[in-house]
């Protein structure tokens, strides 16, 4: 990592290094027109079309860089940010890595809520949040808790089974590796998806920070939104634009010598665009166009 004390010329972007995060934080760069070859030996990519660098960390370990000022912006879990205690920004929502920190007990055993584990014994990868829970749910400060929280690395949800812990709390996605351990959630202690993060002192070009910003809030965007095209009769208009109004308003555009027909442009969501194009059909509007969008600003 000696190479990042040459690159003050560059802004300083942290990114998983491995894994579905990722795998999904390189979609975003690529959405986002963030070019970069990675050395499979490096953890350092250039940008070859920004001054960036990106500097590819374990995703617990992002939020201490940015924190500290290090890197400038990082994509990594909310949940290791709080896990970590970090103080920094998180501006952007990515909607990817979502999953809950709950606290799980094996399905047949005695304890069907969180307050049956009070001096008991928990084991968790997040110890921190897992201590400041207890404590909480005990009224005490972590200092004077009873409930004993040790710390696995791995494969967490066996600990239970081999006698090491009452209880687990653990990353639950799909909850089938919960499931297939014998284990039930009883309490959530934590609601988290992957974010974009940003140093409360960053270190480089505030400019080139808010056009990163931009660019990736108009992937997150294009990921919703189709752009929807189509003519209809002006005598339509009202009906069709309640069907789509657009994020602000639709796009009107004249066609035709007669003035009685116009072209509308929208966006629309995604996940409605087949039943708004039977809409749009059913009351007039024909030559019904839907295209993806790759990116927008708006």
């Amino acid at each position: 990592m000696e190479l990042v004390n040459h690159l003050t010329d560059r802004l300083l972007f942290a990114i998983p290094k491995k894994g579905r995060l990722y795998q999904k934080s390189v979609e975003i760069l690529n959405g986002s027109d963030i070019k970069f070859h990675r050395s499979q030996r490096l953890d350092i990519a250039l940008s070859t079309n920004l001054p960036v660098a990106l500097i590819f960390l374990p995703a617990a370990d992002i939020p201490m860089f940015v924190g500290e000022g290090k890197c400038d912006l990082g994509i990594t879990g909310v949940d290791q940010v709080r896990e970590a205690d970090i103080d920094v920004d998180l501006p952007i929502d990515l909607k990817f890595g979502s999953c809950k920190l709950q606290v799980q007990v094996p399905n047949n055993g005695e304890y069907t809520k969180p307050e049956q584990l009070v001096g008991k014994t928990i084991v968790s990868t997040f110890t921190n949040l897992t201590k400041k829970y207890f404590a909480k749910l005990e009224g005490v400060p972590e200092s004077q808790m009873t409930t004993k929280v040790k710390y696995v690395g791995g494969s967490v949800e066996a600990s239970c089974a081999l006698g090491v812990a009452d209880a687990i709390v653990d990353l639950v996605e799909s909850g089938e590796t919960m499931r297939a351990a014998g284990l039930i959630d009883i309490a959530t202690v934590l609601d988290t998806s992957a974010h974009l993060i940003q140093s409360k002192h960053p270190k480089g070009d505030a400019d080139l920070i808010e056009t990163i910003k931009s660019r990736i809030e108009g992937v997150m965007t294009a990921q919703r939104y189709v752009y929807c095209t189509y003519n209809a009769a002006k005598v339509s208009l009202p009906t069709l634009l309640a069907i789509t109004p657009g994020r602000k308003a639709p796009t009107l555009t004249n066609v035709g010598d007669d003035g009685e027909w116009v072209a509308v442009a929208a966006m629309i969501e995604k996940n409605k665009k087949g039943a708004i194009m039977d809409e749009l059909k059913k009351n007039g509007a024909t030559d019904i166009i839907v295209f993806d969008i790759s990116n927008c600003r708006v």
